[in-house]
């Protein structure tokens, strides 16, 4: 298996643990390279967003309810459509 970048992702990888003792056990092998970190995230995360992602979400929220206010809509079918011919 080729060495891994810091910081790659490896997409279609789950590796499920347990914790006992405070600790997470791993009762399955892998097959990544000795001494590979990875970053175990809950199943349920809630959510991830700090204040500023946060901010600009309900921003973006507030203008999509004032487009829909003002009829300014667009089909999800033509947004698709227009994706695709590009």
């Amino acid at each position: 298996m080729p060495a891994l970048r810091a910081g790659a992702t490896l997409v279609g990888m789950t590796i499920k643990a347990r914790v006992h003792d405070g600790r997470f056990v791993v009762d399955e092998p892998t097959s990544l390279p000795e001494g590979t970190e990875i970053e175990l995230l809950p199943l349920d995360p809630g959510d991830w967003l700090n204040d500023s992602d946060r901010a600009a979400l309900h921003a973006a929220l507030g203008e999509s309810g004032a487009d829909i206010a003002a009829g300014r809509l667009v089909e999800a079918a033509d947004v698709l459509k227009g994706l695709r011919s590009r």
